[in-house]
């Protein structure tokens, strides 16, 4: 057998790029952005914001001009037309980039996603918009989804091959590439390679798929012995636990959209896989399993409706409730078209999937509007009952129970996390904005970087919020059920920092470790290898393994150490306005452990933590620093 000539590797590279030259340049535009994001040191937060917007963007960018492409061969567009149409499309995603910013809207990741998703749904029926293709449409989607299980393989199979290349020449002749090689060759190989190799896949002829009945039989087997049996064990346990809510007379308990979801997901990927055969005579039990499997889909699509709407009447919708009513409509819709239909058209599947998910994505009617209104309106309705609410505002509350005090605060911060203060103005007499700016001020004097800034601002912005309505007493973290309330006590968070973060004196030390929670051999100097093992104990005791000798630091006890001298603790507040938000210099931040070969000291960098009524630390939620070591 020939192997390729490098001639015919480059014609397939010009081919690829000269039918679709968008993709390519979005591919290298991506695959640029993610190179320098990793060549970009982290304190540089800002263009490290800038390249994985990039990278988003050039994913959304490739994906929709793929599409774009695939629909205009099929509509014959050539010419100048052509290439307007494709630029056109490609300004409009690039102009994305400016409504898509992770960094400042928590949402614009969900966003990302959806539009993702919506993207590549289009392109598995763009090109066969028109009727009469179905069996061109599934062919494609057969070939592209081969290729790129294929393009997934080789991508894998180099990159490991040009890795052990690279691994080998540093050992045998002590080149090094730089400590990021690695994640930069993936990166390249995944971004670059993969892509053209994929793109070198799709088939040109569109039209002749119509007319290709091939059918590999590994598909088949794949279906009726994995897909089949199991969405089967899936359906058996759902019914079964049906009829126990049946019995029982309970309201079905969360978990089970994600079975009922599980469950559609194998039952209808397993029927697109054999449609093809479905009409041979000796397939006759497709017709038949794809008929109960709808029937079936009936009432575990009642129970899925009954699961979410449980949660909802209780507690309001979020973004993820919001995606699971989508998904009960549409599998119902889907469920109802495939049972009464005598068509039977599969491409509704994607379609009708890419419609629900662009309906989630803008608008009045999308996850985020209809989550923070559902949210604030559970809020509003916790203050009018308990007398605070006035002229269409919220106002200082001064007696509230303790249930509902713990609710209000802990959708609080869920709005204001997800939404920020935007959400909440019209019913605030202060002017948010403001706040926002001050308590920003106040926090950059400790100069943080841009990602615990943002993290730091939005607490301090809670507890702003809870001290002007009266909610401070109450706690916003850990809460999961509503129905667990009456069982708490009150909990105030602490936050405290270093006003210095991120700038370390090691003098007197040998080492410096930063904090990781992993274990591995570290060469921490020529001549001496040190195993090091991080883990941290439900009593706040972290411990630090240097070989056989263990560190031990108390962090529950430093920290009542810490909090015994309340007036001298005042002086390092962050804000007035934020009760539990300190900022303290590096000398007040170090905790002592000492084994018989090393001397520890662990250097907080920042630590968060909750302290019941009675003055009790009742659990550390997060933890960062650096180990300073010194050996003996």
């Amino acid at each position: 057998m020939a192997l390729p000539s490098i001639q015919n590797l480059i014609e397939n590279i010009k081919y690829v790029i000269r039918r679709f030259p968008l993709e390519i340049i979005f591919a290298v535009i991506g695959t640029t952005a993610a190179i320098v994001g990793i060549e970009t040191p982290s304190q540089d937060s800002k263009i490290m914001d800038w390249c994985i917007r990039i990278v988003m963007i050039a994913n959304l960018g490739l994906v929709v001009s793929l599409s774009t492409s695939l629909y205009l061969e099929h509509k014959a567009v050539k010419g100048m037309q052509l290439y307007i149409y494709k630029a056109l499309i490609a300004l409009f995603v690039i102009n994305l980039i400016w409504f898509i910013n992770p960094f400042e809207r928590s949402a614009d990741t969900i966003r990302f996603t959806l539009m993702s998703l919506a993207a590549h749904l289009l392109v598995s029926f763009s090109a066969y918009i028109h009727a009469d293709s179905i069996q061109g449409f599934w062919q494609f989607n057969k070939t592209i989804f081969i290729r790129f299980l294929t393009g997934a393989l080789y991508s894998a199979v180099l990159f490991l091959g040009l890795a052990g290349a690279i691994g080998a020449t540093k050992f045998l002749f002590n080149i090094d590439l730089g400590s990021n090689i690695y994640a930069k060759l993936w990166i390249f190989t995944a971004g670059i390679f993969n892509t053209v190799f994929f793109l070198a896949g799709i088939p040109k002829d569109l039209d002749t798929l119509n007319n290709d009945f091939t059918y590999p039989k590994g598909l088949k087997v794949f279906t009726q012995y994995v897909l089949i049996p199991l969405a089967t064990v899936y359906v058996i346990i759902l019914l079964a636990y049906e009829a126990k809510i049946l019995v029982q007379w309970n309201l079905p308990k969360g978990l089970v959209a994600n079975l009922i979801l599980g469950y559609a997901v194998f039952g209808i990927l397993s029927l697109l896989l054999v449609f093809p055969i479905r009409e041979q005579a000796e397939n006759g039990w497709i017709k038949t399993y794809a008929r109960s499997f709808y029937f079936l889909m009936l009432p575990l699509i009642v129970l899925l409706f009954l699961a979410v709407g449980a949660r909802v009447f209780s507690y309001g919708i979020t973004e993820k409730r919001y995606f699971l009513i989508m998904l009960a409509f549409w599998l119902l819709f889907i469920t109802v078209y495939f049972l009464l239909s005598r068509k039977q058209n599969i491409k509704l599947v994607p379609i009708s999937l890419c419609i629900f998910t662009i309906v989630c994505i803008y608008g009045p009617q999308s996850a985020f509007s209809v989550s923070s209104y559902s949210q604030v309106k559970i809020l509003t309705n916790i203050f009018k009952r308990n007398h605070a609410y006035k002229d269409h505002k919220i106002t200082a509350i001064k007696n509230i129970p303790l249930k509902d005090g713990n609710y209000a605060a802990s959708t609080l911060r869920y709005i204001i996390e997800q939404y920020g203060y935007g959400a909440l103005q019209p019913y605030i007499n202060k002017e948010l904005d403001q706040v926002t700016d001050s308590l920003s001020n106040s926090l950059k004097k400790g100069k943080p970087n841009r990602y615990s800034l943002r993290y730091d601002l939005d607490n301090l912005k809670i507890n702003w919020l809870q001290n002007y309505l009266g909610l401070g007493d109450f706690s916003t973290h850990d809460i999961e059920d509503y129905s667990s309330y009456k069982h708490r006590s009150r909990v105030d968070s602490y936050f405290i920092k270093d006003i210095e973060i991120g700038l370390v004196e090691i003098k007197g030390y040998d080492y410096i470790l930063q904090e990781s929670s992993f274990e591995q051999d570290t060469n921490i100097n020529a001549t001496r290898k040190i195993t090091v093992k991080e883990s941290m104990t439900e009593n706040g005791v972290l411990s630090l393994r240097l070989n056989n000798d263990t560190a031990l630091f108390d962090l529950k006890e430093f920290l009542n150490q810490l909090l015994k001298s309340p007036e001298k603790l005042k002086t390092y507040k962050v804000s007035n306005n934020a009760e539990y938000t300190y900022s303290l210099p590096a000398a007040m931040l170090g905790v002592i452990g000492e084994t018989k070969n090393f001397k520890v000291v662990y250097k907080i960098n920042s630590i968060r933590f909750n302290r019941d009524k009675n003055k009790t630390i009742k659990k550390i939620t997060y933890n960062n620093g650096v180990f300073l070591i010194k050996a003996k």
